[in-house]
């Protein structure tokens, strides 16, 4: 772990770039804060994951203009709920919004719980969300850590290109940078993933502008090539994934009505992978066949 001095190289120079450079996101605007509070935090986290934040941003104001509560929200049906997310992609976030939702409601009175161990057992909610929740919402001291953190660490502290998997050492290490005051450390969990997102990307960092340049290990070793090891993702076209989208748009169409089976993306390529997209719908609560008919959940 870095000693006092390496930790400060890091953490003052990123938070005052973050002061200085920060995108204007709706989610950290105060405005947003007092009128959504820790749900909007929690439906906007919900949404970034693995989507760009372009995508994000309208999607996430259209959802809270619709249910600006978790009680609102809970109320919901199943088929409302995939119709809304409409093309954000991995569709399952959305019922497991919905569900947490549900939990919320029941179990904490419609309040996002502060405490991580109680966001930890809302369902879809994992290490990530549960401390971006509790220090972008309520303000609380706990390390945060994504891809984009993990990537400015490798770098900055270890040297290397890329990440390795992650691990529970990439939040021993983020805690171990963080400043001791309570703001400051939150503004250091935005900066760090900020960074990462906008400077110190995988492909092409541009490290002429990072504030980072003179404390950072890579660069002073003349940034070498590290091996890759992040799970890769499965190219879209022609995968699964594709199809079960391609079936899922029908039924947000079509709803409330439903799709005759032998009428669900009939000229698809592979009847076979058709049909598996149709049963992992089923299997996933995305969507519901009675005989012939294919729906959305209703």
């Amino acid at each position: 772990m870095p000693g006092p001095q390496a930790a400060r190289d890091v953490t003052t120079p990123l938070s005052e770039w973050y002061r200085a450079s920060a995108r204007d996101l709706p989610w950290r605007r105060p405005g947003f804060h007092d009128e959504f509070g820790a749900w909007g935090v929690l439906v906007s986290e919900f949404m970034l994951q693995q989507t760009p934040v372009t995508r994000v941003i309208p999607h996430l104001e259209a959802w809270l203009s619709r249910w600006p509560t978790p009680a609102s929200m809970a109320a919901a049906t199943t088929a409302d709920v995939v119709r809304q997310w409409a093309n954000l992609g991995y569709p399952r976030r959305a019922l497991w919004l919905h569900r947490a939702a549900v939990e919320i409601t029941e179990r904490h009175g419609g309040a996002v719980p502060r405490d991580v161990e109680a966001l930890l057992a809302l369902s879809g909610i994992g290490d990530y969300t549960a401390r971006a929740v509790a220090v972008f919402a309520y303000g609380d001291r706990h390390p945060v850590v994504d891809t984009n953190t993990r990537r400015v660490l490798a770098r900055a502290i270890g040297g290397q290109a890329q990440p390795g998997p992650p691990s529970r050492r990439d939040l021993e290490l983020m805690a171990s940078l963080l400043p001791t005051s309570v703001a400051e450390s939150a503004v250091f969990n935005a900066a760090a993933m900020e960074l990462g997102a906008t400077v110190c990307t995988s492909r092409a960092p541009r490290c002429e502008l990072c504030p980072l340049a003179g404390s950072c290990a890579w660069l002073a070793a003349g940034r070498p090539e590290s091996r890759d090891e992040r799970r890769r993702q499965a190219t879209y076209e022609g995968s699964d994934r594709q199809a079960r989208g391609a079936v899922l748009r029908l039924l947000r169409e079509l709803s409330p009505e439903a799709a005759a089976l032998h009428a669900v993306l009939p000229d698809w390529p592979d009847p076979r992978q058709r049909d598996r997209a149709i049963d992992s719908l089923i299997a996933d609560g995305l969507a519901e066949a009675d005989g012939e008919w294919l729906s959305l959940p209703r």
